[in-house]
């Protein structure tokens, strides 16, 4: 069995290092190629700073490349009786290089050291968000301006309301998910922040040069305090979660909205037949289950912040192993939010709409409002205008006018759509994920 990195000369008891370790190790995978990357800047700033040679950087900085292709390829593994990602890269290390693998821990812990391999971590997945939601986004517009000028009802309290439209009910959506990615845009510049150097929460008497790490690695700033850096922990990780939960929401919206349309009693949109599931008794269904699927892991994702708030809300400053557990919510989550992502455009990318909804008449009531204003326009006082149509209604002599004449900024008349495209892509270019990829690229160069 390899010893632990923090392992002198007594083994701890099998049982509690089982407890200790939980799905610590499962979890690490996630963070592989993250805890390569890190090592590498911090080797080029030891060496910087006197703690390695040239040479021994060199061989160093081989090995790691070496070490993150495996962990890209998906063949990294933490082999058995090795306690996490840092162990098993240290080990493999000192297998190759014998005492210079050995260096590499100095001037920091595992504490600042895991700290930084989830935020490199996180910002890659925020990005890989940005890129999703942008592809829906888009579907969302390009469906918006084909159907804007089919009609369909708008609802309060579930009753029929007034007209509405495909084009804001698409819209409505794209925007939506504008905003959803402003919320993400900062929580982004919250994590987008170096830890590394803080080591356990009080700084190191080694020379750092936390600077050089920090532009190595692409970081927007450092956390400046060591003891804030070590406080940041599981803060960072709800406020991700916060932006996630609210991208999951408008997606758990939409998926409610598509499995009510698309039920024979609303008929306002229909699926391809070979998007549905049927049913192992009733020949004629068809059931939305992706949206369904979408609805029920988008509503977990929203209890997210909550979970990271319960492990996390009550801790002193300094690190407690409470904190591992925080994993096991945070990493997963974004292969759940990404899958919805990707379904959900998928889906609507192909989703027909009905644009004969209004002929029925039992939408006619919903023209009441145009009517209302027709009078007014007239120079009938709005409150006798009301009132008049509202009695037509009731005596059941309203005849409506099956037209809209909406103008103004953000109606069926007038979408915006344009102007929703345009705040949409200042809020991605706000990322500025280029920076991070050229720092990256410039790290892991030959």
């Amino acid at each position: 069995m390899a010893q632990k990195l923090w392992e002198k000369s007594v083994k701890v008891d099998r049982k509690v290092d089982a407890f200790t370790v939980g799905k610590d190790r499962e979890m690490d995978l996630y963070l592989a190629k993250y805890d390569v990357l890190g090592s590498m800047a911090h080797i080029t700033m030891l060496e910087s700073i006197g703690l390695l040679t040239k040479d021994e950087l060199s061989v160093l900085l081989v090995e790691l490349k070496g070490i993150y292709r495996l962990a890209e390829e998906g063949q990294f593994v933490i082999e058995d009786g090795v306690e996490d990602v840092h162990s098993e890269v240290e080990l493999l290390l000192t297998r190759r290089l014998g005492d210079v693998g050995k260096k590499i821990h100095s001037g920091r812990s595992r504490n600042d050291q895991v700290l930084l391999d989830l935020k490199l971590f996180t910002r890659a997945q925020i990005k890989d968000i940005v890129e999703l939601v942008s592809d829906l986004f888009a579907v969302l517009i390009s469906q918006s301006n084909r159907y804007k000028d089919v009609l369909m009802p708008g609802y309060t309290h579930l009753q029929i309301a007034m007209p509405s439209s495909f084009g804001l009910w698409f819209g409505a959506y794209a925007e939506s998910l504008a905003d959803d990615l402003q919320l993400m845009q900062a929580a982004y510049k919250v994590c987008n922040r170096n830890p590394l150097g803080s080591a356990a929460g009080y700084g190191s008497s080694f020379p750092l040069n936390r600077q050089m790490t920090t532009d190595l690695l692409g970081f927007d700033s450092m956390d400046y305090n060591v003891v804030y850096a070590q406080m940041g922990r599981g803060k960072m990780e709800r406020t991700v979660a916060f932006a996630m939960a609210g991208i999951a929401a408008t997606l758990s919206k939409m998926a409610f909205d598509a499995c009510l349309f698309n039920s024979q009693n609303f008929g306002f949109i229909k699926l391809p037949d070979q998007f549905t599931t049927g049913s192992s008794i009733m020949p004629h269904k068809k059931n939305p289950d992706v949206f369904e699927l979408t609805r029920a892991k988008c509503n977990k994702i929203q209890g997210l912040p909550q979970q990271i708030t319960l492990v996390s809300n009550n801790l002193p400053s300094g690190y407690f192993r409470d904190l591992q557990i925080i994993k096991e919510m945070f990493l997963p989550a974004f292969d759940d939010l990404d899958d919805c992502l990707r379904m959900v455009t998928y889906m609507l990318r192909e989703v027909k709409v009905n644009e004969h909804i209004l002929d029925d008449d039992k939408y006619a009531v919903i023209f009441s409002v145009e009517e209302v204003n027709r009078l007014v326009r007239e120079g009938v006082p709005f409150r006798d205008a009301y009132k008049q149509v509202g009695l037509e209604i009731e005596a059941g002599k309203f005849i409506p006018v099956k037209e809209v004449h909406h103008t103004h900024e953000g109606s069926i008349g007038n979408l915006c759509n344009d102007k929703i495209s345009a705040l949409m892509q200042n809020i991605v270019d706000g990322f500025s994920f280029n920076r991070v990829s050229d720092a990256e690229r410039k790290l892991l160069s030959d």
